[in-house]
C-alpha cells in the first residue's frame, strides 16, 4: 500500500500547487509554480488560462520527477482552485477572453440587473446567496453588454479548475461546490437553475456537466500525459472549490465541526446536513464537497491581512532577528485580554460578513496614553477574532452548534491568536498536523473517488491527524464577550461616517 499515491492540484490566485500524498495521507511533497495577475483597469483582475496550464503541467511533472514516482503508482488526481472566475471558450476549446477573476469588481451594475430580474428573495431561495460582483453570472452579463463579439463567440464557460480538467481530460465538467458560486446553480437541488438561465438568457449548453465532488470526471489523455508525466487513463476526480476542498482537509464534514481559516481573509466554515439559508444572505450557502451535504460560510476580508498590514506599516524588524510576527506576539502576550479597552475594527478592505459594505474602514477605538505597541498588536488579533465571531454567531443562529473548531492558515501559527479565539468563542480550538488545506482536501477526495476509501468520513478518520489543542478560559470568555458587545455597536455608529469619508476621498483624491 505504501506505493499508492494521489495528487491534489490547486489552481490558486497566485500559483498552481501540487500536493503528493500516499494512501495513508502522509504528505510526500508539495510543488508550486506561480503565475501573474493582470489589472488592466481599476477594480479589474484577470489571468491567462494558459498560464495556469503551464504552471499545473510544471508542478505535476516536477513533483513526479523529484520524488522518483512511477506514474503507474499514482492512482488518482483531485482538483480544487479559486472560485467564481469566468473562463470563456470558443467552439475549438480556446479562450476568447482572459479569465475574469473572483476578486474582479467591475460588475456592480450587472449584479443590480440580475437582482432586479430574479428578485432578491428568489435569488436567496434558489442560489443560497445574493449575487456579488465576484460571482460568475454577473461577469457573463458584463461580457454581453461590453464585449459582444467575445460573447457571441462563446461555446462553453468554465471555472478555473475546470479549465485545467478540460486540458487534462478533454471533458467539460464542474462539481456542485464550485458551481454554487456562479449564481446559476439551484443549490438545494444541486443542478443548474433553468429559471435563472431562462431569465438571464444564458444558453444551458454553454455550461459544463455538474458532478458530486468524489465522482470521476475523466481520465488523463495522451496529450496531457506528455505535458505532465501522468499515466494516460489516470482518473481525475471532480474535486471542489477551494473552500469546500479546504473543509475536507480540515475535517469539517459533519455538523458540530467548524473550520476557521486565518489567511489573508478569514473564513468561518461549517458543514450543514440540510440546505439552510440566512434570510438576508449574510452567510454563503453552498453545496459541500461531501455528497448530499451543504456548507455555510462567513468571510471577514482582512484577517491575517490586518496583521500583515500592521507589521509592514509600523514594525521595523531588527536585522537578523526572529520572525517579526513572533516578535510582535511575544510582547502582546503580556498585555491583559481586551487590550485594556483598545478595540480594532478590521475593515481594511471593506467587509463582507455580516454586512456587505465596500465603504467600511479600519479603526482603532479607545486608545489612551497608557497604550503601547504591544497593546495595538493584541488589539489587532482580538479585533479580527471579533469579526470572525460575527460569522460564528450567524452560523449558531442557523441552528448549528460548534463542538470543535479547527483553525488553519498562516495566522494559526500564533498560539496567542488561537487562545484568543478559544476564549472568545468558548470552544476548544484544534490544529491539524497537515496545513496544506484545499489541495490536501482535493487529494483526499481522490482517495475516495478511486475507491481506496469507501467514503469521505472513513478517509478523514484515517488521514487527518490532530496537532495542538487549546481549551477556553471561562473567566476570559466573560471579559471578551463584554468587549465584543461594544465591538458590535461600533460599525452601526460609524457606517455613515465611513461612507462620508469615501465620498470626500473620491472628491479630492479621485479614488
Amino acid at each position: 500500500m505504501s506505493d499508492i499515491y494521489f495528487i491534489g492540484i490547486d489552481v490558486g490566485t497566485t500559483g498552481a500547487k501540487a500536493v503528493l500524498i500516499n494512501v495513508q495521507g502522509e504528505v510526500i511533497d508539495t510543488i508550486t509554480n506561480n503565475y501573474p495577475m493582470q489589472n488592466p483597469h481599476p477594480l479589474w483582475a484577470e489571468q491567462n488560462p494558459e498560464d495556469w496550464w503551464m504552471a499545473v503541467s510544471k508542478s505535476l511533472s516536477e513533483v513526479i520527477q523529484k520524488n522518483k514516482i512511477n506514474p503507474v503508482d499514482i492512482k488518482g488526481l483531485g482538483l480544487t482552485g479559486q472560485m467564481h472566475g469566468l473562463v470563456s471558450l470558443d467552439k475549438n476549446g480556446k479562450p476568447v477572453y482572459p479569465c475574469i477573476m473572483w476578486n474582479d469588481q467591475r460588475t456592480s451594475l450587472e449584479c443590480e440587473e440580475i437582482t432586479t430580474k430574479i428578485g432578491f428573495e428568489n435569488l436567496i431561495r434558489i442560489t443560497g446567496n445574493p449575487v456579488l460582483p465576484g460571482f460568475t453570472a454577473a461577469k457573463l452579463l458584463w461580457l454581453k453588454k461590453n464585449k459582444s463579439e467575445v460573447y457571441n463567440s462563446i461555446n462553453k464557460i468554465l471555472l478555473p479548475k475546470d479549465y485545467i480538467r478540460y486540458r487534462l481530460t478533454n471533458e467539460f465538467y464542474t462539481d456542485v461546490s464550485d458551481a454554487s458560486g456562479t449564481s446559476l446553480l439551484d443549490v438545494e437541488k444541486r443542478k443548474w437553475s433553468d429559471e435563472i438561465l431562462e431569465r438571464l438568457d444564458i444558453p444551458k449548453d454553454w455550461l459544463p456537466g455538474v458532478l458530486e465532488s468524489i465522482e470521476v470526471s475523466g481520465r488523463i489523455t495522451n496529450e496531457a500525459s506528455g505535458a505532465t508525466g501522468l499515466r494516460p487513463g489516470t482518473p481525475v476526480i471532480a474535486g471542489g472549490g477551494d473552500q469546500a476542498a479546504g473543509g475536507i482537509g480540515s475535517g469539517s464534514i459533519k455538523e458540530g465541526i467548524v473550520s476557521i481559516v486565518l489567511g489573508t481573509s478569514g473564513v468561518v466554515f461549517t458543514n450543514s446536513d440540510k440546505f439552510r439559508i440566512e434570510p438576508q444572505g449574510k452567510l454563503h450557502a453552498f453545496c459541500h464537497a461531501v455528497p448530499g451535504k451543504w456548507h455555510l460560510m462567513g468571510v471577514t476580508l482582512s484577517a491575517a491581512g490586518s496583521f500583515k498590514w500592521y507589521k509592514e506599516t509600523f514594525y521595523n524588524s531588527p536585522v537578523n532577528s526572529q520572525d517579526p510576527y513572533d516578535n510582535l506576539t511575544k510582547s502582546a502576550v503580556h498585555v491583559p485580554p481586551g487590550s485594556e479597552g483598545l478595540i480594532y475594527l478590521p475593515y481594511l478592505s471593506g467587509e463582507r460578513t455580516p454586512f456587505s459594505d465596500p465603504d467600511a474602514k479600519g479603526a482603532f477605538i479607545g486608545f489612551t496614553l497608557r497604550h503601547t505597541m504591544a497593546h495595538f498588536t493584541r488589539a489587532i488579533l482580538e479585533g479580527v477574532s471579533f469579526s470572525l465571531k460575527d460569522c460564528f454567531d450567524l452560523i449558531s443562529a442557523m441552528g448549528i452548534n460548534a463542538d470543535k473548531i479547527v483553525v488553519s492558515g498562516g495566522g494559526a501559527k500564533s498560539e496567542l491568536w488561537r487562545s484568543i479565539i478559544a476564549d472568545l468563542f468558548g470552544v476548544e480550538i484544534n490544529t491539524l498536523s497537515c496545513t496544506e488545506g484545499a489541495p490536501f482536501g482535493a487529494a483526499i477526495l481522490a482517495t475516495v473517488g478511486t475507491g481506496y476509501y469507501k467514503n469521505i468520513p472513513e478517509a478523514c478518520s484515517v488521514i487527518l491527524k490532530t496537532g495542538s489543542t487549546i481549551a477556553p478560559d471561562k473567566n476570559k470568555f466573560n471579559l471578551y464577550n463584554d468587549y465584543y458587545s461594544i465591538y458590535k455597536e461600533l460599525y452601526p455608529e460609524l457606517k455613515t461616517s465611513f461612507k462620508d469619508i469615501t465620498n470626500i476621498t473620491n472628491k479630492y483624491y479621485g479614488y
